[in-house]
Order: structure tokens, then C-alpha cells, then sequence
């Protein structure tokens, strides 16, 4: 019985490894795919430990990276000490920048962390240039299970798979259509 729990468990972490590990290529391939340009402003949100700016030639962008943390921002800071990059502690759902600042936004694990993703998407959609483009990684799970049916039936049914999807199911899809098509306008 131990060692069936202890088997168990590493099959747990090793299905997790694995997931980490491919969620990382994922991200370095995107990176190395974005068409990043010497002298465009590019805002960081929710920076964390700097993980994203290691995938960069972030020597060749003026970027400007933050975090509501002071502690995870200074881990990033220590990372990049001798670089241009500049750190700031804010709030990303009220960010004390001009309106269209940034040609790219990154959003990495931010949405789905801060207290409201909307104040949050909002802020990033107001310090965006107008030709600019939004960069987003992240998991979106519901609050409750039984979103995540009603998401999977509206999916379904605009697919024709099953019946017509119900009025509050078209009003999930569409948020879902946007943040897809937010995500993919990068490239």
C-alpha cells in the first residue's frame, strides 16, 4: 500500500514536470516568435522573479518590468542588476503610467492572480498604443465547476456538436473569443 502512495506520487510530480517543462518551451518558442523591435517600449506586468526576461535579448528593448510585490521584484532586480531594465513596484490594476505608453504588454500569470482581472486587462488595454499588441500566459479557470461545464456545452454547441448554446453560454463564449483573440493579434 506504501508503495502503490509512494508510485502514485511520483507519477503526480512527474506529470507535473513534464507540464512545467512543456509550459516553458511553449513560452521561449513564443518569445523567440514575437516581433520585438530595437526601441519599442515593452511593459512587463506582474514581473515576478524575471523568468520571462531570461528569454529575451532584453539588452536590445527599453522595458519596463512590475510587480505589486516588493519582494518578488527585488528577486527579479538582482537578476538584471547590471541591465537598462527598469523595475518598478505598482499596481497593476492602477498603473501610474500615460495612456498609450507601450507598444507590447506582457501578461504573464497576472490575470488570473490580481484581485480584479478586468481593472487589471482594462489598465493594460489603456497604457497600450493603438497599433500596440498585448502578450498574454495565463490559466483561466472558473469559480465553479459548473462553469466549466457550461463553457465546454457552449463550445460544443457552437461547434454544432450538440444543441444551440444557451443566452448566459453565448456570454461566455464571447469573453473567451476575446481573450483568444487578444492573445493571437500578437502574431
Amino acid at each position: 500500500m506504501i508503495i502503490e502512495k509512494i508510485m502514485f506520487c511520483l507519477i503526480i510530480i512527474k506529470a507535473f514536470l513534464l507540464s512545467f517543462n512543456l509550459f516553458l518551451k511553449t513560452r521561449k518558442k513564443i518569445f523567440q516568435e514575437v516581433p520585438f523591435q530595437s526601441k519599442q517600449k515593452i511593459l512587463y506586468v506582474g514581473i515576478a522573479t524575471g523568468a520571462d526576461l531570461e528569454l529575451i535579448n532584453y539588452v536590445d528593448y527599453d522595458i519596463t518590468a512590475i510587480d505589486f510585490s516588493p519582494d518578488m521584484l527585488n528577486k527579479a532586480k538582482s537578476k538584471f542588476e547590471r541591465s537598462a531594465i527598469k523595475f518598478l513596484e505598482i499596481n497593476a490594476q492602477k498603473m501610474a503610467f500615460e495612456d498609450e505608453s507601450f507598444d507590447y504588454i506582457v501578461a504573464s500569470l497576472i490575470l488570473s492572480v490580481v484581485p480584479d482581472e478586468n481593472k487589471c486587462f482594462g489598465e493594460m488595454i489603456r497604457v497600450l498604443k493603438k497599433d500596440g499588441r498585448i502578450l498574454i500566459f495565463d490559466k483561466f479557470a472558473p469559480k465553479n465547476k459548473k462553469n466549466v461545464t457550461d463553457l465546454m456545452s457552449a463550445l460544443q454547441a457552437s461547434l454544432g456538436k450538440t444543441k444551440k448554446p444557451t443566452h448566459e453560454q453565448r456570454k461566455m463564449l464571447k469573453r473567451v473569443v476575446l481573450l483568444i483573440i487578444v492573445t493571437f493579434t500578437v502574431f
